[in-house]
């Protein structure tokens, strides 16, 4: 996955600071790996769904959509 920009993720953590661990893991473990597949991709974010083209992340209650 081709991360942007941090910006809005730092936006988002600073409006709800609750959220700011999660995102930093999100995060760390998508500049990390690289996944070859959904299914793997779930391995790790067993929460993730796919719609569409986009996946959303489901993080604590907390939907990231990209």
């Amino acid at each position: 996955m081709r991360i942007i920009t941090r910006k809005r993720l730092n936006e988002f953590a600073a409006r709800h600071p609750e959220t700011r661990s999660a995102l930093q893991h999100w995060y760390r473990e998508m500049k990390r790996r690289n996944f070859a597949s959904f299914a793997e991709l779930r391995t790790v974010f067993p929460a993730a769904d796919s719609v569409g083209k986009l996946t959303v992340f489901n993080m604590g209650g907390i939907k990231l959509v990209w």
